[in-house]
């Protein structure tokens, strides 16, 4: 990783503070943990998995948005972006990446009745 203190950065880009109350950033993340929740212990995604599950066929207009939700994630130690099979520095990658779950992945929580706290 680079020597950015990643515990007081906020916001990946200066596109990312443009977009900041962005409900997308949000429903990208959760996205992408579940589908790191629905692959079995080790295995990565594409980062096209997660825009298709929300955009579908318009999946290539958002590619970019979802690189900046796992670069986030990343930070956080949430997941790990790896390419070749190896992790790669969130903030110089370049080119295709994978997504796995990271040190801090939490699975989202799942509800049967959407009206309990718990």
């Amino acid at each position: 990783m680079s020597a950015w203190n990643w515990e007081q950065l906020r916001y990946c880009s200066a596109a990312c503070r443009r977009q900041a109350g962005a409900q997308v950033h949000g429903r990208l993340e959760a996205s992408i943990a579940e589908l790191l929740q629905e692959r079995s212990t080790g295995r990565s995604i594409c980062p096209s998995e997660a825009a298709r599950r929300l955009f579908g066929d318009r999946f290539r207009d958002h590619m970019e948005d979802v690189r900046r939700a796992a670069r986030r994630m990343a930070w956080r130690g949430e997941v790990v972006i790896t390419q070749g099979g190896k992790p790669v520095d969130p903030a110089t990658m370049r080119g295709p990446i994978r997504i796995a779950a990271g040190p801090q992945f939490a699975a989202p929580q799942r509800r049967d009745n959407p009206e309990s706290p718990v």
